[in-house]
């Protein structure tokens, strides 16, 4: 395989469904909240026939740090662009090079996908992923609203992100349009760093192929160890949406807007954990 080989589709073609509901970090206070959020999981799939396989080893913890870079004055997130360096941790220490995503994430497709996140980096690998992230409507339970999202991963130790937005262009040119001071340095948002502790639980089929990996996480200050939020989320990949089934889509949404009601005094409206770094801080702005 190339090093210059881009992986995964660079079209404009969603081939992810993610749907997210972001939950309320007073319940994660031990392990055991995973399980109790997972019970609910269970009890509204069969309601809809949703067939749940867990996976062996399901409830062992995963641990990653979670850094998000910017500019003072956040000129990547008010575009809605995120850059983000990810470290898995084993053992107590880093494991493998760290995940960095940058991303244009918008609520209209449009936007999002015209826009390229390709890099120009000499010899980088990177994964291009196009996805429709579901949330609930900011109003109440039981809805669901969109956001196109346009990922380019790749690996990239942290000492390689001290640099300024226009380093940053050089490596994406996506980011030149910007109307920004492009001398400014990028920071680490609000001097915060994440630690996200994450069950990759199984897996929920919603028929016809149409199924999905699920996860439940909580997001954790590292400074002073305090949750902030937790996360329930399952990804479903296709090659293209026309072969996902009517009747299984069908499933999926009723299943993720039940969900939101069968688990309400967990649910967390309004937000998603980005926004709620960058939020945590003094200078906070809002772009989804």
């Amino acid at each position: 395989m190339s090093k210059h080989e881009i992986l995964n589709t660079p079209e404009d073609r969603i081939q992810y469904r993610e749907y997210k509901i972001i939950l309320q970090p007073q319940h994660f206070i031990t392990p055991k909240a995973f399980e109790d959020f997972w019970k609910i999981v269970r009890h509204t799939a069969k309601k809809f026939d949703v067939k749940v396989r867990e996976a062996e080893g399901g409830f062992e913890s995963h641990v990653r740090e979670v850094l998000f870079f910017d500019t003072e004055d956040f000129a990547l997130y008010k575009n809605h662009f995120i850059l983000r360096l990810r470290t898995r941790y084993r053992g107590g220490w880093p494991d493998g090079i760290p995940e960095l995503t940058f991303k244009f994430r918008h609520p209209e497709f449009k936007h999002a996908s015209v826009v390229n996140v390709h890099p120009v980096i000499p010899g980088a690998i990177a994964r291009i992923k196009f996805k429709e992230e579901l949330l609930p409507v900011r109003e109440a339970l039981g809805g669901v609203r969109s956001i196109f999202s346009h990922n380019c991963v790749l690996a990239q130790t942290r000492e390689g992100l001290e640099l300024a937005l226009k380093d940053l262009a050089s490596s994406f040119p996506a980011v030149k349009s910007l109307e920004a001071d492009h001398e400014a340095p990028l920071r680490l948002v609000n001097d915060m760093a994440v630690e996200e502790v994450q069950v990759d639980v199984g897996e929920l089929n919603f028929g016809e192929g149409f199924h999905g990996k699920t996860s439940i996480a909580v997001w954790r200050t590292r400074k002073y160890e305090k949750a902030f939020c937790g996360e329930f989320a399952f990804q479903c990949r296709f090659d293209s949406e026309d072969e996902i089934h009517k009747s299984s889509l069908r499933r999926a949404d009723d299943f993720y807007k039940a969900l939101q009601l069968e688990a309400h005094e967990w649910v967390s409206l309004g937000t998603t954990k980005t926004a709620l770094v960058y939020n945590l801080g003094s200078n906070a702005v809002r772009t989804e």
